[in-house]
């Protein structure tokens, strides 16, 4: 994932320096022997190109002004007049990982775009064990809907590291956010600080394992406000709660323009025939992003037309589930020559956007999706997008207008199979979804609401004094 390089970690300022030990740590011991020992049972037996195994010197963020030519100046202008007020403000933000998954690749580009504004923000990184993160996963599921029991062990490892993660955190801050509910706990430190506290849900609550949400409730209930990433996510809560979109960053390494040649040089290198039809799914290894179901949908449309699959992903370091879950991918797949898994380091972002960029058509065919990035990703490159109509995917494809969703496996099979014989109609929605994204999903967007919910939290305090 971008700048996600362990070693990039300790090459940004924004990232406390506490945290740096614990989490590249963790995901060194995870991901290490990702290159020598297993490559030779990746992808039908295609080892990862040494190219990729060396993490590559993370790029300089983009300034402000980059953007211009993206989304034009009237917008950066907007971002400047919404900061002036909060020239000199703090804002800290918090979350489990700064390796993997979409928070951490929003986080690594929104910090340092507020702190150009001159509002200062910082990112902090909660330390755990594997007994904690074990937890989270378990949390995770369950606020997805999976069955889970919860036991007073469970909540103790939970409520401990929560507190230890609180004793070594300042939080003196204007603002301070923390996200998903590894840190929610985290807010007992709010009676004894100046901030606002909002809580940042980027998960799927629409329908929450009762006995965790009900654990956790009584901690979010003590933020000052909750965000959530689609309308159906919102709950019973006497705070204040707000719809934000997570967005991408058009310039980032994974998501920037790439020479026709370097994606022809990637593809090659992992032996992907760009002569032929190129269905692609970029997601980690997790169940809930159902890649077992993307292989079952490849082979029933495989049966009517020609085509590849690419599956590209990795894991990310509070995930203790993808060895799991990428062996049955493989097993599902069998000796298919034509299903191409990559297991990929989370520093292949430029890999990522190049096999992207190849390919014919992009699925996310997700069980649940609390907004799925990838989507946002493959739109912004103009692809025609088949994904499930979960979470929040459907704010981001309008059916046959930005892209198609689907229910089912052989819902997803007959996309494919559709679109691959009608070019033209696939060329259309993927116009139509680079535009949808440049409206409403880009990293400048993020800012602006940040910005505005700064304000209206400080309204909402200064009326407080006023009424005390």
């Amino acid at each position: 994932m971008s700048s996600d390089d362990p070693r990039a970690i300790s090459a940004n300022p924004t990232v406390n320096t506490q945290a740096r030990t614990e989490v590249p740590r963790r995901d060194v011991e995870r991901r290490s022997p990702h290159s020598a020992r297993r490559a030779s049972d990746r992808g039908n037996n295609r080892p990862l190109p040494a190219s990729v195994l060396t993490p590559p010197t993370p790029p300089p963020p983009p300034h402000l002004d980059d953007y211009g030519a993206i989304v034009g100046q009237s917008q950066l202008d907007t971002l400047r007049y919404l900061a002036k007020e909060f020239k000199g403000k703090t804002i800290k933000m918090v979350n489990s990982t700064a390796v993997g998954g979409g928070v951490a690749e929003m986080l690594n580009r929104l910090v340092p775009l507020l702190s150009e504004l001159e509002v200062l923000t910082h990112w902090d990184v909660i330390t755990g064990g594997n007994d904690f993160f074990e937890v989270t996963k378990a949390f995770h599921n369950a606020l997805h809907g999976a069955p889970y029991q919860l036991t007073q062990a469970a909540k103790d490892i939970f409520l401990m590291y929560n507190e230890q993660n609180r004793r070594r955190m300042q939080f003196g801050e204007d603002l301070v956010v923390i996200h998903d509910p590894q840190p929610a706990a985290l807010v007992l430190s709010r009676p004894h600080t100046p901030a606002h506290w909002v809580w940042r849900c980027h998960i799927d609550l629409s329908n929450p394992n009762p006995g965790v949400w009900e654990f956790l409730r009584p901690f979010v209930a003590q933020y000052d406000t909750a965000i959530f990433s689609s309308q159906s996510f919102t709950q019973q809560l006497p705070i204040p709660q707000y719809l934000f979109y997570p967005c991408i960053d058009p310039l980032s390494e994974k998501n920037k323009e790439l020479a026709d040649s370097q994606v022809q040089q990637i593809c090659d290198e992992f032996g992907i025939d760009r002569s032929r039809p190129i269905v692609t799914q970029v997601s980690r290894f997790d169940r809930l992003k159902d890649p077992v179901g993307v292989v079952q949908a490849y082979k029933l449309a495989k049966k009517y037309i020609d085509c590849q699959l690419v599956l590209a992903g990795g894991g990310a370091s509070d995930d203790p589930e993808g060895a799991t879950v990428l062996q049955e991918v493989k097993e599902a797949a069998g000796n298919d020559p034509d299903i191409i898994i990559l297991d990929l380091p989370p520093w292949c972002a430029v890999q990522i956007n190049a096999i992207q960029r190849a390919s014919t058509i992009i699925v996310q065919k997700s069980l649940k999706e609390g907004f799925g990035l990838t989507v946002t990703e493959a739109l912004w490159k103009a692809k025609p997008t088949i994904a499930s109509a979960v979470g929040g995917i459907p704010n981001q494809i309008l059916h046959k207008l930005t892209g198609v969703l689907v229910h089912s496996i052989e819902g997803c099979a007959f996309q494919i199979r559709y679109l691959l014989t009608h070019p033209e109609f696939a060329r259309s929605i993927g116009s139509s979804g680079r535009e949808h994204v440049k409206e409403n999903f880009l990293m400048t967007n993020d800012v602006k609401r940040w910005l505005l919910l700064f304000r209206i939290l400080e309204q909402a305090k200064g009326q407080l004094s006023q009424a005390a």
